[in-house]
């Protein structure tokens, strides 16, 4: 039978399978345009999950870098720490052989001499003058090179 149009205007019956025929045609396409924008958002997310790994990447080196500054700041001040105490320890000693010697000589001549008690450097540190005002230091100063 072929497409002719009737007196109402309607279209025959062959007419009407081109309609289903242009329906999935539409479809199809409508398909794959869905198809290509979700590949594109696909890739879109792929791209920024990759920037996101190159920034995170970088920031990471970037502390590493900072925790690795700070533990040889951390060693250096230790070792100053130790060698600060072993000379606490050592000006403890000469402070007690000087007290001793003034003891000896403050008994030998009768002269009454100012002998101060010397503390025990582990039990309560010996402080120099001026020991109890604050020691103002900032963050900065804590850890600069």
């Amino acid at each position: 039978m072929s497409p002719a149009r009737n007196l109402q205007g309607s279209w025959s019956d062959g007419d009407a399978s081109l309609t289903a025929e242009d329906r999935k045609q539409r479809r199809k396409l409508s398909n794959r345009e869905s198809a290509r924008r979700s590949r594109m958002r696909k890739q879109r997310h792929l791209e920024d999950l990759t920037n996101q790994v190159d920034q995170l990447s970088t920031e990471k080196g970037r502390i590493v870098m900072q925790v690795e500054a700070l533990t040889q700041h951390q060693l250096r001040l230790e070792t100053e720490n130790g060698m600060l105490t072993t000379q606490v320890a050592e000006l403890t000693e000469r402070l007690r052989s000087l007290s001793s010697v003034l003891r000896l000589v403050e008994d030998l001549s009768g002269v009454a001499m100012d002998v101060p008690e010397i503390p025990d450097p582990l039990l309560k540190p010996w402080q120099p003058p001026g020991a109890d005002l604050p020691i103002m230091a900032s963050a900065a100063d804590m850890f600069q090179r």
